[in-house]
C-alpha cells in the first residue's frame, strides 16, 4: 500500500506530511502527503514505478522556485530533485542534472571560458525547471542552448529528446505536454574569453539586483509577457504597486513580482494575482496569464 512508501524505501530521504512552505521560494504551501529527495536516476525510477503501481499521484517540483503551492498542499508523492546536482563539462558541452541550479551551470561554463548561457546567470530555478518552462532572461532562452534532455515518463521509461523534440516555445516545452520528468540536460556552449563572459554575467546580475526584489521571498516573474505589452508596466500603470492581501504584496520595486512581506500564504498570493488580473483587464483590456505554476489542493 502507498502508506508504506517510507518503509518500502527506508534508505531514501522520504518525509510524511511535510510542509512545502519549508522549500518553496515563496515560503508558502501546505503539506505533501509524501515528500522525497531522490539522490540519483535509479531512485527517481523506483519511486515513479512505485507510484504507478500504487496509483499514487506524483508531482515534481524541481527546486520549487517558479511555483505557488496551495495551502492544502499536494496529494500523493512529491519529488524535489535538488540532491541531483552534478555538473560536468566536456568539450563544448555542459551536462547538468535536473536538480542543479541554473546559476551553477552558468558558473561552470564561465570557469571553463565557455559562452552562451550568460543570460541565465541570475535565474534562480533548476535545470529541470528551466527545460520544463524554457526559462529565459535578458533576451536569452533555454531553447537556444539545450541540445538534448534526458527524461523519464510516468511508467519509469528513460529516453532522450533533442532540441527539436523538446518543442520549445514561450515558457513552454513538450515536457509539459507529455508530463515528463527531466533528469538532465546538455547545454551547447562555445569557447570564449573568461573576462568577457564574467563581465557580462556581472552586468546582468547587477541589473537584476537593481531592479528586482531579491531580498524578499517570491516566485519570480508572476505573469507571462502579453503580446505587445510588458506585464510589469501594465501593473505599474494600473497603480497596483504596493497592493497587499494578507502577507503578499505587489513589489514596490518591480511590479511584475509578488513578494511575501509578512508570513503570507498561498491564498494571499492568489488573492493578489486575481486582483491584479481584474484591474489590468478593466483598465487596459489585457488578460494577464500566469507564468508561475499554481498547483496543489485548496485548504
Amino acid at each position: 500500500m502507498a502508506e508504506n512508501i517510507a518503509t518500502t524505501f527506508p534508505e531514501y530521504n522520504i518525509k510524511q506530511d511535510e510542509l512545502l512552505s519549508k522549500y518553496t521560494f515563496t515560503h508558502t504551501g501546505g503539506p505533501a502527503d509524501w515528500l522525497a529527495f531522490p539522490k540519483n536516476v535509479d531512485e527517481v525510477q523506483e519511486l515513479v514505478k512505485y507510484a504507478k503501481e500504487h496509483h499514487l499521484p506524483i508531482t515534481v517540483l524541481g527546486n520549487a522556485s517558479n511555483l505557488i503551492v496551495k495551502d492544502g498542499g499536494i496529494a500523493g508523492l512529491v519529488l524535489i530533485l535538488t540532491d541531483m546536482k552534478s555538473i560536468v563539462v566536456h568539450g563544448n558541452t555542459v551536462t547538468a542534472d535536473a536538480g542543479a541550479a541554473y546559476i551553477d551551470v552558468t558558473i561552470a561554463a564561465r570557469d571553463h571560458s565557455l559562452s552562451g548561457v550568460e543570460f541565465a546567470a541570475g535565474i534562480p530555478g533548476s535545470v529541470g525547471g528551466a527545460v520544463f518552462m524554457n526559462a529565459g532572461a535578458y533576451g536569452g532562452e533555454t531553447k537556444n542552448v539545450v541540445s538534448k534532455a534526458t527524461v523519464m515518463d510516468r511508467d519509469g521509461e528513460i529516453f532522450e529528446l533533442n532540441n527539436e523534440e523538446l518543442d520549445f516555445g514561450y515558457r513552454h516545452s513538450s515536457v509539459q505536454d507529455r508530463n515528463l520528468i527531466v533528469l538532465s540536460a546538455d547545454f551547447a556552449v562555445t569557447p570564449g574569453d573568461y573576462d568577457t563572459i564574467k563581465a557580462g554575467m556581472d552586468d546582468l546580475n547587477a541589473r537584476r539586483a537593481a531592479k528586482q526584489p531579491l531580498d524578499l521571498p517570491s516566485c519570480g516573474s508572476v505573469f507571462k509577457r502579453p503580446k505587445g505589452y510588458f506585464a510589469g508596466k501594465l501593473i505599474h500603470d494600473s497603480g497596483l504597486q504596493g497592493y497587499t492581501s494578507g502577507g503578499a504584496q505587489v513589489s514596490t520595486k518591480h511590479a511584475g513580482f509578488i513578494v511575501n512581506i509578512d508570513n503570507g500564504t498561498a491564498t494571499d498570493y492568489l488573492n493578489v494575482i486575481h486582483h491584479v488580473q481584474k484591474v489590468v483587464k478593466e483598465k487596459f483590456g489585457v488578460n494577464l496569464e500566469t507564468e508561475v505554476r499554481i498547483i496543489g489542493r485548496d485548504k
